[in-house]
């Protein structure tokens, strides 16, 4: 069993930046590839970047690329993602997610076993 609680979400300018954090609880952290999803009122939950148990490997939505960046510290089991160059359309509500088996390159919601509340991101223009 995993928790994830999200924290960092609040209210920014466009073109600001952003860092959000999750926190797991259980000593097998390390062993979950994790991930961030978001989902805008009236939208489906979308995936945002996903990241390997190790940290090796990572994956973006193409809507990020460039612009966020997903990190993990397994020592404090904690996943982040730094959000630069806010845009309004990246307002959600962001939600952290952990796998135990298969591949970050699959990003549909149904492959993660444990979710987080999430956290509020809203960008004003």
């Amino acid at each position: 069993q995993v928790q994830l609680v999200e924290s960092g979400g609040g209210l920014v300018q466009t073109g600001g930046s952003l860092r959000l954090s999750c926190a797991a609880s259980g000593r097998t952290f390390s062993s979950y590839a994790m991930a961030w999803f978001r989902q805008a009122p009236g939208k489906e939950r979308e995936f945002v970047a996903a990241i390997s148990w190790s940290g090796g490997n990572t994956n973006y939505a193409d809507s990020v690329k460039g612009r966020f960046a997903i990190s993990r510290d397994n020592a404090k089991n904690t996943v982040y993602l730094q959000m630069n160059s806010l845009k309004p359309e990246d307002t959600a509500v962001y939600y952290c997610a952990a796998r135990k088996f298969g591949s970050i390159s699959d990003t549909a919601t149904g492959e993660y076993d444990y979710w987080g509340q999430g956290t509020q991101v809203t960008v004003s223009s």
